[in-house]
């Protein structure tokens, strides 16, 4: 396998990183970088440890690491999953409040902690962090009890104070969302992006045909998510397979953004021909602007969720029976 890190690899630049993998010969993993500058998204790290420990950590490899801000990947602790030694010297710094270095979570208890951790970076008041909260924790809960990934999920954050930003990758070597979907809804997921879009629909889960999912699963995650990047006009992204749906950024022109309970009414970019990675990776710009208006959005989210399931739900009882 291969991966090359640019001076450039934020969700805007994406596809160039995609382009650069290699996932061939899952024994071995060289990883190549720009040799003045590396700049990455979160997820580009997730990404990258997730095929770390496909390969075996005495598998992967640095080559010619030369670029001084490369010592971030230090910081973000990509090197304990490599043979190799850094070739950077650091000043531990405290994490909390601006990072939270690659970890790997396995159990409901790590989650708690990884959520914990996270909610500094967050810089919202405490009684406005719950849907972020219970969205992140979600899709956490779902990599756990679904995605059948031996290593668990991995994930990392980066708070960026100049653009007030917080950049979140989560990422599994799963069986990906194509084939979690399959057994309940398998005309809706032929394809690795119809899959993807599919699970974005509010209220779909692959636990279950049941409009609006279960009690322990909602089907809802991926669609707060992806709503709450649209209204902040950021970035979000999901790569499972060779599908790849990136949520571009709204005309700054349009004072609200509508939300859409149907991926493909929104602003995006998609393909089908990408790379074929075994799991899933959900990458997300989270903006912490416009506080006073955080409790508004999440509530017009809720709304369209709730029409859209409702809709379905009435469409479907429509539908004439044959007996």
């Amino acid at each position: 396998m291969k991966a090359t890190l640019s001076n450039s690899d934020y969700l805007r630049n994406f596809d160039r990183f995609i382009s650069s993998l290699d996932f061939s010969d899952p024994d071995n993993l060289r990883i190549y970088s720009h040799p003045k500058w590396i700049n990455v998204h979160p997820a580009v790290l997730a990404l990258i440890v997730e095929m770390a420990m496909r390969a075996g950590k005495q598998n992967v490899t640095f080559e010619n690491i030369t670029a001084t801000s490369g010592s971030y990947l230090d910081r973000m602790g990509l090197f304990e999953f490599t043979h190799q030694k850094s070739p950077y010297t650091i000043n531990k710094k405290e994490e909390s409040g601006r990072f939270i270095p690659v970890t790997i979570i396995k159990n409901s208890t790590e989650q708690s902690k990884f959520i914990t951790d996270m909610i500094p970076l967050l810089h919202l008041p405490a009684d406005k962090t719950d849907a972020i909260k219970y969205t992140i924790g979600e899709l956490l809960r779902n990599v756990l009890e679904h995605s059948g990934s031996t290593h668990g999920a991995i994930v990392a954050a980066q708070y960026y104070k100049k653009s007030n930003t917080i950049r979140i990758g989560i990422c599994d070597g799963g069986i990906g969302i194509k084939k979690s979907l399959q057994h309940y809804w398998a005309s809706r997921s032929k394809t690795d992006i119809a899959a993807i879009k599919w699970a974005m629909v509010p209220g779909i889960s692959g636990t279950t045909r049941k409009e609006g999912g279960t009690e322990d699963n909602a089907g809802a995650g991926l669609f707060f998510i992806k709503s709450i990047a649209q209204v902040a006009r950021n970035y979000f992204m999901i790569y499972s397979g060779s599908g790849i749906y990136k949520l571009l950024l709204h005309d700054k022109r349009i004072e609200k953004p509508r939300l859409h309970s149907d991926p493909d009414d929104d602003r995006h970019s998609e393909r089908d021909d990408a790379p074929y990675f075994q799991g899933t990776l959900v990458a997300i710009d989270l903006s912490l602007e416009n506080k006073s208006e955080f409790t508004q959005l999440l509530s017009a989210i809720r709304e369209v969720y709730g029409k859209a399931v409702r809709d379905r739900k009435r469409k479907k009882y429509k539908e004439p029976k044959f007996i």
